[in-house]
């Protein structure tokens, strides 16, 4: 199906990966078995009780890793039940569970350098070289 208005490739947070699934399976270890690039799966969950727009996030090996959040859930459930061809993949883990990247009708999403770096962490402060001369200090009252 062809539409009209094409849609840009997202970066989504997948969140939820500190509770285990209905299975009893561990979400956490089930991203640990992910590698960055791996195909994720997206699937509707209408019968949620937590969230009608739910839409839960697998892994290739089809165990749940967690969910989109639910500010994003609406728009993505939307695409998904108008039959928008939505194509994911691990883009990277992180400290709260992980982002994946979006990519809709046919086009496959695509990792650059930037989306692989871990910006949940704080840089180290760059060394400073002692200047060669001091300022005169201003004071408020100049």
């Amino acid at each position: 199906m062809k539409f009209d208005n094409p849609l840009v490739a997202v970066s989504l947070a997948v969140v939820g990966i500190e509770f285990d699934n209905r299975d009893g399976s561990n979400r956490r270890f089930a991203l640990a078995m992910c590698e960055v690039g791996d195909r994720i799966e997206l699937r509707l969950e209408p019968d949620n009780p937590a969230d009608e727009n739910a839409v839960a996030v697998y892994s290739a090996g089809g165990m749940q890793i967690g969910y989109i959040t639910s500010v994003r859930a609406v728009r993505i459930s939307a695409l998904l039940r108008d039959g928008r061809e939505i194509q994911a993949v691990l883009q990277r883990k992180t400290k709260f569970g992980a982002w994946i990247r979006v990519a809709f009708d046919g086009e496959r999403p695509a990792l650059t350098s930037a989306m692989l770096e871990d910006h949940d962490e704080p840089e180290a402060e760059p060394v400073r070289e002692e200047p060669d001369f001091y300022p005169d200090e201003v004071w408020p009252d100049d």
